[in-house]
C-alpha cells in the first residue's frame, strides 16, 4: 500500500498495531484529518490485513516487529513521523498465562525498543503509548484515575504497568513529549473474536442463522467499562495535540456485567440468552478481577472528550455487523464491519 493522498507538508503519523481494531480506527481518523500515516506491521506468509483493506493507497505499510531494534530503528528512520502511536502487544489476557515471557517481550520491552528507536530517530516526535485499565487489577480505588495505584493481576498487566513506567521515564529522562492513555475496555465490530464481547456476538449471530447451538463463558459477573473503539482513538489524537505531554483515564464511567452483555446481544435478534449461554469454571482466569471503572474526568476537561456510543448502541452494532456478515458468507473486502451495522439499521 502507498500513501497517495496527504500533501507534502502533511503531518506524518507512524502506527504500530495497524492491523488491529485500534489501529485501524486510527488510521481512518489520521487519514481524515489529513495526515501522512504509515503502519507498521510483522513480517508473516499471510499478514493479517482484514480491517485496513479498505484502506488501500492511503496508507503507507512497513515491515517492523516489537523483538526486533534494527527493524523499528529502520522504521522510524524512514517514516520520520511527528507522532508515534503504539498500539502493537500481546493484548489477550488468557493467553498471557499461556505465553508470559512472550508477552512480557512484547507488550513490556517492546515499548522500550520504540521508544529508543525515537529517541534515536525522531526525538522530537510525540509518542502515545497504549497503556491498560488491567493496570490496575485489583486496586482498592474506585473509579480509577489517573493517580490510582496499579495492581495488576495478570502477565499482561503487568507488562503493560512496565510499558508504562518506562514511557513516564524516557519523558522525564530525555524531555520526550510521551504520554500513555489508561484506556478502559472499548470495543467495536473489529474487535477480535477471542474476545468475550465479539464472542458473544458472534455467537448470537450464529445461533440466530442455526450455525451454532450453544455459547460457553466462564464468569459472567464480572463487571466492565465498555466503550466504542472509535470513540477512544479520538482520545489518542487528542492527548498528543496537547501544549505538554500528560497521561488520562478514557472510559465511560459505567459499568456492566457479561451477563448484561449477552442480555443485549441475544434479545437484538430475538433470542432468550439463558437457552443458549452455558458456564464453565474451566474458563475463569487464574485471577480474576471482579470490577473495572474509569473516571475520565480530566480528558473530559483538558481535552474536551466524551464518548458518543453508550453500552446498548455498542452491543447493538455489534451483533447487526456480526449477523449481516454471516447473512451475507462474505462481507465485501471494500466495507468494513461497521459499515455493514450502520446498513442493518
Amino acid at each position: 500500500m502507498t500513501s497517495s493522498s496527504a500533501g507534502t507538508d502533511a503531518p506524518r503519523a507512524l502506527i504500530t498495531g495497524v492491523t488491529g481494531q485500534d489501529g485501524s480506527y486510527l488510521a481512518e481518523l489520521l487519514l481524515d484529518l489529513g495526515y501522512e500515516v504509515f503502519g507498521l506491521v510483522r513480517r508473516s506468509s499471510s499478514p493479517q490485513t482484514d480491517r485496513i483493506a479498505h484502506l488501500a493507497g492511503r496508507l503507507q505499510l512497513l515491515r517492523g516487529d516489537l523483538l526486533d531494534q534494527s527493524s523499528l530503528s529502520a522504521a522510524v528512520a524512514e517514516s520520520r513521523p511527528q507522532e508515534i502511536y503504539n498500539l502493537a502487544a500481546q493484548s489477550f489476557v488468557p493467553t498471557s498465562w499461556q505465553e508470559p515471557v512472550l508477552t512480557a517481550e512484547f507488550t513490556g520491552l517492546g515499548v522500550t525498543r520504540l521508544l529508543e528507536a525515537a529517541r534515536q530517530h525522531a526525538p522530537k516526535a510525540r509518542f502515545y503509548q497504549a497503556s491498560s485499565s488491567e493496570q490496575f487489577g485489583a486496586t482498592k480505588q474506585s473509579p480509577q484515575r489517573e493517580d490510582t495505584p496499579f495492581w495488576p493481576r495478570s502477565p499482561y498487566g503487568v507488562a503493560k504497568a512496565y510499558a508504562h513506567w518506562i514511557t513516564v521515564n524516557y519523558r522525564e529522562s530525555y524531555g520526550m513529549y510521551a504520554c500513555c492513555g489508561l484506556l478502559f475496555n472499548h470495543e467495536s465490530p473489529r474487535r477480535g473474536a477471542e474476545f468475550v464481547t465479539r464472542k458473544i456476538s458472534l455467537a448470537a449471530a450464529r445461533i440466530k442463522l442455526g450455525l451454532l447451538d450453544r455459547l460457553v463463558l466462564g464468569n459472567l459477573e464480572a463487571r466492565r467499562d465498555w466503550g466504542f473503539a472509535g470513540d477512544y482513538v479520538r482520545a489518542m489524537w487528542l492527548m498528543l495535540q496537547q501544549d505538554s505531554p500528560k497521561d488520562f483515564v478514557i472510559a465511560t464511567g459505567v459499568t456492566h456485567s457479561v451477563r448484561e452483555f449477552c442480555e443485549l446481544a441475544f434479545a437484538e435478534l430475538d433470542l432468550d440468552w439463558r437457552a443458549f449461554v452455558h458456564t464453565d469454571p474451566k474458563l475463569a482466569r487464574p485471577a480474576e478481577i471482579e470490577c473495572l471503572v474509569g473516571d475520565a474526568s480530566r480528558a473530559r476537561q483538558e481535552l474536551g472528550w466524551s464518548p458518543t456510543v453508550d453500552f446498548a448502541g455498542l452491543v447493538r452494532q455489534m451483533v447487526r455487523a456480526d449477523y449481516e456478515h454471516l447473512r451475507l458468507k462474505q462481507a465485501p473486502p471494500s466495507t468494513p464491519f461497521d459499515q455493514l451495522a450502520l446498513r442493518a439499521r
